[in-house]
């Protein structure tokens, strides 16, 4: 019964603890030879920069009820941030490929500050944050809220995502940005492990401080606030409550981490496209935290996860038709009998399951 106590007060620090040692022994278990090829490695880290994004998505809509539709946007410009940088790295800032085929003789004004100083990878934050900013204090000093949020979330994202395409000379279309190294250099081959391992120890601390960070803040008055603005906007408001202002901040918060874990995923991937931008890929991040369990934070962790090593196993061999299929039905499923996700289940049953015993 203590052990029981212990979960239903520090379950999700513990369970978290549990994943956070797991991904830090992989890289031990592939040097052991238990692991076979650096490719999981690869995988897992990309993970990681999903359950940040994720995370995000479980402050503004499993605690603040703002269902974002486009938080793709975000972790695209992170991701793009992060490519250009390294990509006038490995140019020494002089013009890509791409650009002279485009026809540009001078270094693009967009393009100048990557060229200048490791400072600019601030811009994997200030470029996120400004935009959700604008958006959101214009939007929800308007009280702008619900279905039609979601709807202009989605019709940003999808204008981005065109706008991104459009200028290929400056973007590279939809091939996007490619043959990208990472922040600690070349990632790939045996002789490059050891910068594989420092990149995916760097992004398993980011994810650490992410997980940290969300849960003082929910655990403290601030999260009671955005509780109270999810379950009764109107009434908070009427309470003296600045609503527009927490909302602001935590969609401005929500999209930083987005940023970052765009960051991190170029790294990891080696590449960003505008695919990263699509509507569909921020529905897919919305699922990961509904499946997970929103307004928990670990569920948002265990949903990324969970869905990703799934779609990682389904997306090849005898399922590679229908696996899409497999997660959508999934993701029914949770909705309408499972509304908690895992993390629901599992606090809903496991207690249940120990009094029996």
């Amino acid at each position: 019964m203590k052990v029981l106590r212990l979960f239903e007060r520090h379950g999700s620090n513990i369970t978290f603890g549990i994943i956070v040692f797991i991904l830090a022994m992989m890289p031990v278990l592939l040097m052991m030879g238990v692991v076979s090829g650096g490719s999981t490695i690869l995988f897992l880290g990309k993970c990681i920069s999903f359950a940040i994004v994720a995370i995000g998505i479980d402050l503004i809509w499993g605690y603040t009820g703002i269902l974002s539709l486009g938080h793709g946007l975000y972790f695209a410009l992170g991701g793009y941030a992060m490519a250009m940088y390294l990509k006038m790295q490995a140019t020494g800032g002089h013009l890509t490929d791409f650009m002279h085929i485009g026809g540009l003789t001078e270094m693009p004004l967009i393009w100048v500050p990557f060229t200048l100083s490791p400072g600019s990878l601030l811009l994997v934050i200030i470029a996120p944050a400004v935009v959700a900013w604008i958006v959101g204090y214009f939007i929800f000093k308007n009280r702008v809220k619900g279905v039609y949020f979601s709807i202009i979330s989605q019709a940003l994202t999808w204008a981005a995502c065109s706008l991104f395409i459009a200028m290929s000379p400056y973007t590279n279309g939809n091939v996007g940005i490619t043959e990208i190294k990472s922040i600690f250099g070349s990632i790939k081959g045996s002789a490059n492990q050891g910068n594989m391992f420092l990149l995916f120890y760097a992004s398993l601390i980011a994810l650490i401080a992410v997980y940290a960070l969300s849960k003082f803040l929910v655990e403290r008055k601030f999260g009671k606030v955005l509780i109270a603005i999810r379950d009764g906007e109107n009434r908070t408001y009427f309470s003296g409550y600045p609503v527009s202002r927490y909302k602001t901040f935590i969609y401005v918060l929500s999209a930083i981490f987005a940023g970052i874990a765009g960051a991190i995923f170029v790294n990891f991937n080696g590449c960003i496209t505008p695919s990263q931008m699509t509507i569909t890929y921020s529905i897919g991040m919305v699922i990961w935290v509904a499946i997970g369990g929103r307004g928990t934070i670990i569920g948002a962790v265990i949903g990324a996860f969970f869905i990703n090593i799934c779609e990682y196993n389904l997306s090849s061999g005898s399922t590679v038709e229908i696996w899409q299929y497999i997660i959508g039905v999934l993701f029914c499923v949770t909705i309408l009998f499972f509304k908690g996700g895992i993390v629901g289940l599992v606090r809903d049953k496991v207690p249940s399951l120990f009094k029996k015993v």
